[in-house]
């Protein structure tokens, strides 16, 4: 994992190592590869083993989308219009892409910092993003695909996005190096510009939307 300000330290979640990224609620899970001569096996998620580690399920899952995008296409930094928000849970499930987080929130001790990962499909390694997290990646290898967990359905009305090239964020040079983007993503605004329009998430707001995305049924008594 590579960040613009530093590492947390991992733990260890039923086979599989969960760490904090330097995102304030952000995590990389990082499963067990089953190998042999056939192959490989690996679990990307496991509701009893999260459930072990935070007494809970992952969220109510709304919707599963899936991307493919040749080497070099940048996508994002995307973000869901708060509220209600959006909660994530992705992986790359062909080829390899960098992974980045940004926090968005206002009032958040980590607002405007990001984090980024390097995901393998064979690795089966997961990023986890809460409610008022931006996401982007760059694709480093053609058909480069990712699948997407959401706490709720895409809406494009409720999909927003930051600008790359922000310099108030500085990104990893290689995403800002990307060949390929839409024409969204390379007219998006940058932080301030989504500050002064009152649409970046409140810190506090996303918190208590994310403890709302389990319902009781699904917390471990």
């Amino acid at each position: 994992m590579s960040t613009g300000t530093g590492r947390a330290k991992s733990a260890p979640d039923a086979g599989t190592q969960r760490q904090p990224m330097a995102v304030i609620g952000a995590w990389v899970a990082s499963p067990t590869v089953f190998a042999d001569e056939r192959g490989s096996f690996v679990s990307t998620y496991v509701d009893s083993n999260h459930r072990a580690l935070t007494g809970n399920a992952l969220f109510d899952l709304a919707q599963v989308s899936y991307s493919r995008s040749a080497a070099d296409v940048v996508r994002g930094v995307h973000f869901a219009l708060t509220p209600p928000g959006q909660a994530k849970y992705v992986f790359c499930s062909a080829g390899e892409v960098l992974d980045v987080v940004v926090d968005l929130r206002r009032g958040s001790p980590t607002f405007g910092r990001w984090d980024s990962v390097h995901l393998k499909a064979a690795a089966g390694t997961a990023v986890y993003l809460p409610i008022g997290i931006g996401h982007a990646f760059l694709a480093l290898t053609d058909e480069a695909s990712m699948t997407y967990l959401l706490s709720a359905s895409y809406v494009p009305e409720r999909e927003l996005t930051l600008s790359v090239h922000d310099p108030r964020i500085a990104l990893d040079p290689r995403m800002r190096a990307g060949r390929a983007m839409s024409h969204r993503d390379r007219h998006a605004p940058t932080l301030d510009e989504l500050e002064a329009q009152g649409l970046l998430p409140d810190y506090h707001d996303s918190l208590r939307l994310e403890r709302e995305l389990v319902p009781p049924g699904l917390v471990t008594p």
